[in-house]
């Protein structure tokens, strides 16, 4: 195994300053860079940690409520523009690459926020972006559906990385398309584990982030990087803490492609380390590379569409005025 087979990978744990891009986005070029100086050769944020959960979907509708939504609309991200910007050059200061869940603005609407991955490669350019596909309950008052333009790995120095966020490993089909791209590091962006005395059994939707990122890594014989978000009751806004009725408590891990921990859960705000390298996932693969070798094509195929969406179409120029500026 060569040196050149081995990485080092980085779960970022902390909170965003929610309701605030400005300093939600230096403190996380901050993180980036202390990444960088441990040796980071990867490193990812939770679910929209840019800047922040909407953790006001879970409370009760009030008027409260639509001033959060708006201003939570006033705080996203556009991609790309100034913000992306700012976090390009830190990767690229830092010589790592960076996976960060972002709220994304839909430049041309500017209503609708999505729930975004956004990879950006060490050089400072943006790889892609991958828009949550299906909020999850209560988050479809929130965020609009995602579209499968950025369902894909990216071919690193290092490795193939993916991502998806939180309960799309709960699909199962986008998980696949990745795997079957032969993905080789995937991150598993997550709002946070929630603590254990929260809902009743009754709930339906307490989160299976250590569960649903295990399975994953076991499936696609890859590592994963289960990032957590943290927001703790806190961390609120003082004019928002009536809607603050769950707290967001990190649980990061790094899982190895046999699906076994191997650093985590991390606790309060740090930035969890571990080592990887191709020859492990590649042992992995050759016990079961579910897009290869252990697949059945002649019984089961999967198709994609990853066309953008087109809500305007000019029949003069024939462009998609819903997403002037193309796809990644």
């Amino acid at each position: 195994m060569t040196i050149r087979d081995r990485f080092k990978l980085a779960a970022i744990q902390a909170a965003a300053v929610p309701f605030d891009l400005g300093a939600s986005t230096e403190k996380a070029c901050r993180l980036i860079g202390e990444a960088g100086a441990a040796g980071a050769t990867i490193a990812a944020f939770g679910e929209t940690w840019l800047p922040g959960y909407p953790f006001f979907c879970n409370a009760a509708t009030t008027p409260l409520t639509w001033q959060a939504m708006a201003e939570y609309l006033a705080n996203a991200v556009e991609i790309p523009g100034p913000t992306t910007d700012k976090l390009c050059e830190a990767a690229e200061h830092a010589r790592l690459d960076v996976v960060i869940g972002v709220v994304e603005r839909d430049a041309s609407s500017g209503g609708t926020v999505y729930c975004t991955l956004l990879f950006i490669g060490k050089d400072g350019r943006i790889l892609g972006r991958h828009r949550k596909l299906k909020p999850t309950f209560n988050e479809r008052a929130v965020w609009g559906d995602g579209d499968a333009v950025g369902l894909r790995t990216y071919e690193r120095s290092y490795g193939r990385i993916s991502g998806l966020n939180c309960w799309e490993h709960n699909m199962m089909l986008p998980g696949y398309v990745l795997a079957a791209q032969g993905t080789q590091i995937h991150v598993a962006a997550w709002p946070g584990r929630e603590p254990a005395a929260a809902p009743p059994p009754t709930v339906p939707l307490w989160p299976r982030q250590l569960l649903l990122s295990r399975a994953f890594a076991s499936q696609a014989s890859c590592y994963v990087i289960a990032a957590g978000g943290m927001r703790l009751h806190s961390d609120t806004p003082e004019r928002f803490e009536e809607l603050s009725t769950i707290e967001y408590t990190g649980g990061s891990y790094i899982i190895d492609p046999r699906g076994e921990i191997i650093a985590g859960p991390a606790e309060g705000e740090t930035i969890l380390l571990a080592e990887g390298s191709l020859q492990a996932v590649r042992a992995a693969k050759a016990l079961t590379d579910i897009g290869g070798h252990y697949s059945r094509p002649d019984i089961f195929r999967l198709i994609v569409d990853r066309s953008p969406r087109q809500r305007v179409l000019d029949r003069a120029t024939g462009h998609d005025e819903a997403d002037p500026r193309g796809t990644w």
